[in-house]
């Protein structure tokens, strides 16, 4: 018996010294292999996206909200782009003249474009695009951005003239964005309302498939009339959660993601095997407030939520700096950007403000989507507002339900920003122009309209920096908008991925990305 309980010890632990020795000779434990091949794509033919979100719409004339258009860019072209310095380069137009009146566009078309459905891209094409955005009953967002187009004319087959009412400064910088994107007429004529999930362009990928909540996937446009794109397919997945979009990234399931926390910055300029980009971006964040509702119906509520949000703190505790506190539509790089400096929360003013209006007992649920950084924004401006006696609630909406809400006017107040337009116009008249197709507030003011007006049909920039400072200055009286930040688009992406375009508009190009 004594024999074979040594026999059985021996024999343990020459198991356990087999064991030792293969973890020597492989040179690494499992833990580290994990970590090494991190570094390599897993498959060479597909490009997977991280997204903060599910793209509540894949039909550009219908989308309002900024992660659709990151996919947008692979599946459609505009007529005009923008490249890193924010200058108008062509795309599916070639070249354009303005008439001396500022009156009429007329744009070369490039030829030999065909949609992925294999109908023709043509001047024709670009005339039923503008139809369709113009048509009233259809109800398109991009309708502010188009408004003043009073006809469309086909010249010829590759050229298109488009007349305005009035001069129109924005115009082409509208056409670098979705109202520039052109879908297939024969596309929409087949599928009506289900284009949006059957999605026709003339963009370096074509529409595979898509499951709600999982992913979206593409593949290459065997027919693109552009350079061919180096990567076979691309894949976009949605994570809400910035922890779980950064773990995939970092584990190699993911090639590149759209928005990095503020919290994960530092970790990720420490990993070798990542690339982090940083660039100013165009857009605002903030708090939509239901001005046709209480109970910001009463201006003196607004100012006060206003008056008493700390943005400095906002931006050093959530964004750990990375963001810039902010008082108007237009980020600090925009030439339209006011002069005034973000004054510090001043609790004492907000509490006069509502004792002079005899108010008492004020509440209201602010609505968000849900993510740690919102969540943690949200707690602070609840502390911060119940200083001055509101009490706010926090409600957590799915972010496609979120932005129906807004739609339909069923909130008090909204937590959703904008990803910025490089013309000032984008970034107020379709937000703050009485019933603008943006205009989640209801707010509603003539002074405000007739200088959006001016400066929309106004070539002079400096002219219309003086209109936009003006708005903003009435803006922050008013405060239908609560203005709290400016981001600063960080983009991650594996070591091995090459040719990302960075650009101020935050959205990703596809086309140019290869592995390395």
């Amino acid at each position: 018996m004594k024999n074979i309980k040594i026999f059985l010890l021996l024999l343990v632990f020459s198991v356990f010294t087999v064991a030792c020795s293969s973890k020597s000779e492989s040179g690494a434990s499992s833990e580290e292999k994990a970590g090494s091949e991190s570094s390599v794509k897993k498959t060479d033919n597909t490009l997977i996206i991280g997204l903060d979100d599910d793209p509540p719409q894949l039909d550009p004339h219908r989308s309002s909200a900024a992660v659709d258009r990151q996919v947008f860019h692979s599946l459609f072209n505009t007529l005009i782009d923008i490249d890193e310095n924010l200058e108008f380069v062509p795309e599916l137009a070639k070249e354009w003249t303005i008439s001396e009146d500022e009156l009429t566009y007329t744009l070369k078309l490039q030829e030999g474009v065909q949609f992925q459905d294999g109908t023709p891209f043509n001047a024709e094409a670009v005339k039923f695009n503008f139809d369709r955005m113009l048509d009233p009953n259809f109800s398109s967002p991009r309708l502010s951005e188009i408004n003043l187009v009073s006809a469309v004319n086909v010249i010829d087959e590759y050229t298109v003239e488009i007349v305005l009412s009035k001069p129109y400064a924005p115009f082409l910088a509208n056409l670098t964005d979705r109202a520039g994107m052109m879908v297939s007429p024969t596309a929409v004529k087949k599928l009506g309302d289900n284009f949006a999930n059957q999605p026709v362009g003339t963009g370096p990928y074509k529409f595979v498939e898509r499951v709600p909540q999982s992913h979206i996937k593409l593949t290459r446009f065997d027919g693109y009339w552009g350079e061919k794109p180096s990567v076979e397919n691309v894949e976009f997945r949605p994570f809400s959660d910035s922890t779980v979009r950064i773990t995939n990234l970092v584990s190699g399931d993911l090639d590149l993601v759209n928005k990095v926390a503020f919290k994960d910055i530092d970790k990720l300029k420490k990993d070798p095997n990542i690339k982090l980009m940083e660039k100013d971006a165009l857009g605002f964040q903030g708090i939509h407030l239901n001005t046709s509702v209480e109970p910001f119906n009463n201006k003196a509520v607004r100012q006060a939520v206003n008056l008493a949000i700390d943005r400095e703190a906002i931006a050093e505790v959530v964004f750990h700096n990375g963001a810039v506190p902010s008082v108007s539509p237009f980020a600090p790089m925009s030439w339209a950007a006011p002069d005034f400096k973000q004054p510090k929360a001043d609790v004492k003013k907000a509490k006069q403000i509502l004792a002079d209006a005899g108010l008492k007992n004020i509440s209201f649920t602010l609505k968000l989507s849900p993510s740690p950084e919102e969540e943690q924004m949200a707690q602070m401006i609840q502390s911060m507002l119940k200083q001055v006696g509101i009490d706010m609630k926090i409600e957590m909406v799915e972010f496609g339900a979120l932005l129906d809400q807004l739609d339909s006017g069923d909130f008090q107040a909204v937590r959703n920003g904008w990803s910025g337009r490089i013309d000032p116009d984008g970034n107020t008249y379709r937000f703050f122009y009485s019933g603008a197709s943006n205009n989640y507030t209801r707010y509603s003011n003539p002074e405000v309209d007739t200088l959006l007006d001016k400066a929309r049909t106004i070539g002079d920039q400096k002219q219309r920096a003086e209109m936009y400072k003006e708005v903003s200055d009435i803006l922050w009286d008013d405060a239908p908008y609560i203005f709290i930040y400016h981001e600063i688009d960080y983009k991650a992406m594996k070591s091995y991925v090459k040719g990302f375009k960075h650009i101020p508009d935050t959205m990703i190009r596809t086309d140019s990305i290869s592995f390395e």
